[in-house]
């Protein structure tokens, strides 16, 4: 069979596929399937923003129809398959796993024309008049509803008049920062919004049984001009108590609460900080005077919902309680402003122990179990500190393909203690942030033993702070980060390797790592009903400089020709940046469009002369571009043939990446990606390596490998299992008129498989 045959075929299959997964043929009889609607907009003059307009008037229509993944209605299909009334219970299951089919004849149009009506009047648009036309093929029935519309009523003039003389003042006061604007189209969700933010900052400000439902918007509609004058009342039947500012009286905290109390019994009492802690001080868990750092609301104090926030988020954020309620009540005070606060926590056990066992499987066919074991201690010095005493092996090795009976393991000792609060000379710890920040020593140790190359031990100690502004932003900094790595038991292959290669050579040389990291996360993935989601990390090292420093006062000239040396090691200097940019797009069926863009460049100096080798950038598997073999893209032209893949892949000193991956729902669990990725990493011109090719601006587009698949994944929420099928259609190291290789693809070919066909399996998405 010819190439050409094969591809013709195999294009014919997923025709034929695409047609049997339709559903239309389980159809009931005389019946037609709803295929959905299209809105269109008419009007007799100019109208901008009509494409939010249309997004408006598409949220009323209903029902939706039958949900299409690849242009194919699957869970339909399956529906219709298992027959009407299945008897086996595999048909059973089948028709759970289906869908049954929107009927034209279940469409309301006329209801639904009302329905955007009332969509359209609640953006300004108060005189629109929908018609509907439905549309009738042989199986398939749409509807068009057509929508008169005229411009938006915009807002002429907004007015705070309440008659509570100090509340119409307090709100005018901050008037400036409405969200609603003269000039602005009528918006009632702005309304509501509005609304809000007044809330919002009522209890702000001590207005603690406040409630923006006490609130009311009247419009005044001028026709000569389709204006709208809104005027903000108070309601007449407010209670007395949530027009006055009330302040904080007594502060009571509740350490050991458990949900099967009915009530909090006070007793014994410990007083901190103007706090009440309940019980006797030998038996609290965590000492009174950790707690109360956290405890926002203060006694004579006035309410703020911020500083409630503030305390509730950072007593929740210290990791020793699994839960943590807020109860105010009226201080049973002469004065009727005071509220008592009781602050309920219920503790999580304070020792963990945990163990798990996984199996890697990496896309250079190395495959391996790893151990994870730890202890964690959540209260090690009854101040809220964590103490994590884990220890990790692993073994892999590569059972078939090249490189076969090539393996290593490794054991891996760690030590991490983990301080609530800025450990440092002076004292940072008192911020309006919602969240605690913390400090973290940690001491580990790795020995990895790669059989027929070397043993590796590694010693590692970092001193560091993380902290957050707010739930989007998150910082670290560790000014201490401190590596050493001793490589012995050389054998005579490594060696050899190492001899006719200096560049790798040179980078294992340089393994003693002493210098500073910062990291910096901006994360909007949390924010749910948000579109358009962005995620920014950003990466920065630099290292040996203050060693170079002080050998330069000792007398001492640096250079990478002669380098120095420090505990019998090479010490490296070197400065590296990276930023990995993402975009997730969310659709109204839950399928996303994920956008990504990494770039990283590294420049070793003064010391060094090349990055030592757990520094460089890599490029190629299951997390980077997944039609190619973990770590073997690169650099640029380079390609690592069938003798140097295994565990002695080369890296570069810039990388660059782009990824876009769609991913859509299937049934339940059961999820589907379709992904593009594209990339490499180069060595910078100043590497006096001859391998592959520099980072040349006129050059790097002309070397980008390119791959292409088809991604199946598990996911069940708190575990994501990932199967990735990718294959390549740029070459980097191919000459310059032969990289693109899609014309050479042939599924049917088992030796175009074999070479070209790269399962990644992991867990969790790759970004």
């Amino acid at each position: 069979m010819t190439h050409s045959k094969s591809t013709k075929y195999f294009l014919f299959l997923i025709c034929l596929l695409m047609t049997a997964c339709s559903g239309t043929r389980y159809l009931p009889k005389g019946e037609k399937l709803y295929s959905g609607a299209e809105i269109r907009l008419e009007s007799s003059v100019k109208i901008k923003n009509k494409g939010f307009i249309k997004s408006t008037a598409e949220e009323a229509l209903r029902p939706k129809p039958n949900q299409k993944v690849l242009w194919m209605r699957q869970k339909l299909w399956l529906y219709g398959i298992a027959g009407q009334a299945p008897k086996s219970k595999f048909n059973k299951w089948l028709k759970n796993l289906g869908e049954p089919p929107v009927l034209i004849s279940q469409v309301k149009p006329r209801l639904t024309s009302d329905f955007i009506d009332a969509k359209l009047f609640n953006i300004g648009i108060f005189k629109s008049s929908t018609a509907f036309k439905i549309i009738e093929k042989k199986r398939k029935a749409k509807i068009i509803y057509t929508s008169n519309i005229h411009k938006p009523y915009i807002v002429k003039e907004v007015i705070y008049a309440t008659w509570d003389i100090n509340l119409n003042n307090f709100i005018n006061s901050e008037k400036d920062n409405s969200l609603i604007k003269p000039g602005d189209d009528y918006n009632l969700n702005m309304l509501k919004n509005e609304r809000i933010r007044i809330d919002a900052f009522m209890k702000k400000n001590g207005y603690f049984y406040f409630s923006p439902e006490y609130l009311m918007f009247k419009a005044d509609t001028a026709a000569a001009d389709q204006s709208v004058t809104l005027s903000l009342k108070i309601k007449d039947d407010v209670p007395y108590n949530a027009l006055i500012v009330f302040f904080i009286n007594r502060v009571f905290i509740d350490q050991d609460f458990s949900l099967d109390k009915d009530d909090v019994t006070i007793s014994d009492t410990v007083k901190s900080d103007n706090c009440f802690f309940l019980g006797k001080e030998a038996d609290m868990k965590i000492r009174p005077d950790v707690i109360s750092r956290s405890i926002y609301l203060k006694k004579y104090e006035r309410y703020s919902r911020e500083k409630h926030e503030i305390t509730l988020n950072r007593l929740m954020s210290m990791g020793n309680f699994k839960f943590v309620r807020l109860k105010f009540s009226d201080s049973d005070t002469s004065a009727v402003s005071f509220l008592d606060v009781t602050i309920l926590m219920t503790p999580m056990p304070k020792r963990t122990f945990r163990a798990e066992v996984e199996v890697v499987s990496k896309s250079n066919n190395y495959m391996g179990p790893r151990l994870d074991v730890s202890f964690l201690n959540r209260n090690t010095f009854k101040g809220a500190e964590f103490l994590k005493l884990s220890l990790a092996g692993s073994f892999e090795g590569q059972f078939f393909g090249k490189g076969e009976n090539l393996y290593s393991y490794s054991i891996n000792p760690q030590m991490e203690l983990t301080f609530p609060r800025f450990v440092v000379p002076f004292n940072l710890n008192r911020t309006n942030s919602k969240f605690i920040p913390k400090t973290n020593f940690l001491l580990s140790y790795n020995y990895t033993k790669r059989i027929d190359y070397f043993d590796m031990h590694t010693l590692q100690f970092i001193y560091g702070f993380k902290w957050k502004n707010d739930f989007k932003k998150q910082h670290e900094l560790n000014p201490i980060s401190i590596s050493y790595t001793s490589i012995l038991n050389k054998s005579d292959k490594f060696t050899a390797i190492l001899a006719t290669n200096p560049f790798l050579k040179k980078s294992y040389e340089e393994q003693f790592i002493a210098g500073a990291t910062y990291s910096f996360i901006y994360d909007e993935q949390s924010i749910l009903d948000k579109k358009a989601q962005y995620y920014f990390n950003f990466n920065a090292e630099v290292a040996g400089n203050l060693i170079s420093f002080s050998k330069i006062l000792a007398g001492e000239s640096i250079s990478a020709d002669h380098p120095l040396s420090v505990i019998g090691s090479v010490y490296s200097q070197f400065a590296k940046i990276s930023l990995d940019a993402r975009t997730y797009y969310n659709f109204e069926n839950k399928n996303k469009l994920v956008l990504r863009a990494y770039m990283g460049v590294a420049r070793p100096y003064g010391n060094s002369s090349t990055l030592p080798y757990i520094r460089q950038f890599f490029s190629g598997g299951p997390n980077s571009i997944r039609a190619f073999q973990i770590n073997s893209i690169g650099p640029g032209t380079y390609h690592q043939n069938a003798d140097n893949k295994g565990f002695l892949q080369l890296g570069g000193d810039v990388k660059l990446e782009l990824n876009a991956e769609y991913r859509f729902n299937i049934f339940r669990f059961f999820k589907g990606g379709l992904f593009v990725d594209g990339g490499n990493i180069w060595l910078l011109p100043s590497n006096p390596s001859t391998i592959g090719s520099s980072f040349l601006y006129s050059q790097f587009i002309k070397e980008i490998a390119v791959g292409a698949g088809f991604g199946l994944r598990i996911d069940v929420s708190f575990f994501i299992l990932r199967f990735d099928l990718a294959t390549p259609l740029r070459k980097p190291w191919l000459q310059e008129n032969k990289r693109w290789v899609i014309d050479q693809i042939n599924v049917l070919s088992s030796a175009w498989r074999k070479d070209n066909l790269i399962l990644n399996v992991a867990i969790g998405y790759p970004f």
